[in-house]
């Protein structure tokens, strides 16, 4: 397959995903018990790789983590993707709250998925909560996804 062949497939799947639905309400069960809903914003590509910001949220508790893929497959008959070192930035803020929780991390990526976790907020019925996700790695700088979700009780 040619390289313009990949990009077209690629860049394809990117269009189907820009058309995911930015939003998660949390559904609340029986007995006041609240099931996992979980949403994803747009991915992008940042150090040639693709990533994509997701929240988790339970009750009033929102969990924001990025995922980092292989941009499409590799080709065939290649040996796999040599182990990358990835500076990571997750950021996770209240609309017209609290001052924004921040978490960088360093992560080896091979061409296994990744996600990188660690920011949980727990926040008022109603908030609008925003979350952004950066990935780095030399020579390309972060290009940060976002993604937002209110929280309905």
């Amino acid at each position: 397959m040619t390289r313009l062949a990949l990009l077209a497939a690629g860049a394809a799947g990117l269009t189907v995903l820009a058309i995911t639905p930015a939003h998660a309400d949390a559904a609340v069960l029986p007995g006041g018990h609240s099931e996992a809903v979980t949403s994803c914003g747009n991915s992008r590509l940042q150090s040639g790789l693709s990533t994509r910001l997701c929240a988790e949220v339970t009750g009033t508790t929102v969990e924001f983590y990025g995922t980092v893929a292989l941009a499409g497959p590799p080709s065939k008959g290649s040996p796999p993707p040599a182990g990358r070192e990835l500076f990571t930035t997750l950021t996770s803020e209240v609309a017209g709250g609290s001052t924004p929780q921040s978490q960088a991390r360093t992560v080896i990526f091979t061409s296994a998925n990744l996600e990188v976790r660690g920011l949980v907020s727990t926040v008022a019925c109603g908030s609008t909560v925003r979350g952004t996700f950066g990935v780095a790695s030399f020579p390309w700088a972060a290009n940060p996804v976002t993604h937002e979700v209110t929280v309905t009780c």
